[in-house]
């Protein structure tokens, strides 16, 4: 049976936490491979807030490029919305009915979870693989009171903690910042060759 790892996200821009969590994974969980799920529109941001998708999705192909574990699915672009995270893994059985999915997610994720479209039928069609944060307790208790079974779906991921979040990084373009050492030079090339994450006030690069 083939294992699928599923990492969601709007990838604006991709990073390299999104690209350490992805691998650790597939090493620890013995993945056969590793799908990225670019958001269409997450529903709790606004649409101007967001990246076009074709940039975010030239931007994440150049990040995974030579690791041929990796993969774009455009699962969640492709369909209408809203863009819930249980509904997209409705999508995605259908088309891999065959294999076991381990979403992977941080810890902050995980403590936001019961806030999630329909939780309860979300973690009985996934395992949950989840990579601590320091800056985020996992109350066990309470979220097995809100989630009866969840703690017998999670596998704690062992992986190194990068702290690195994707507005800091558009915060860092915009005022001038350096993002080099923390995306993939191929995704630094290309936020500066396309302008993104900049307004007429920046100064220049």
């Amino acid at each position: 049976m083939t294992r699928l790892g599923l990492l969601g996200g709007t990838f604006d821009p991709p990073h390299y936490g999104h690209l350490v969590l992805a691998e650790q994974a597939r090493i620890q969980l013995g993945l056969d491979r590793v799908l990225f799920l670019p958001a269409a529109q997450p529903p709790h941001k606004p649409a101007a807030e967001v990246t076009p998708i074709a940039h975010r999705l030239n931007m994440l192909a150049r990040a995974i490029a030579g690791n041929p574990f990796f993969e774009i699915s455009r699962a969640d672009i492709d369909r209408p919305g809203p863009h819930y995270t249980v509904d997209l893994l409705m999508v995605l059985r259908e088309q891999h009915p065959e294999a076991t999915f381990f979403f992977l997610m941080g810890a902050d994720s995980l403590v936001d979870l019961p806030r999630w479209r329909d939780p309860h039928r979300l973690i009985r069609m996934t395992w949950l693989a989840v990579m601590p944060r320091p800056s985020y307790v996992v109350h066990m208790p309470l979220l097995e009171q809100a989630l009866p079974g969840i703690g017998e779906r999670i596998v704690w991921l062992d992986a190194p903690f990068l702290d690195i979040a994707s507005h800091d990084l558009r915060r860092r373009v915009r005022s001038g910042g350096s993002i080099r050492y923390l995306v993939p030079p191929e995704v630094e090339a290309y936020i500066y060759a396309h302008g993104l994450y900049r307004d007429a006030g920046s100064p220049p690069s």
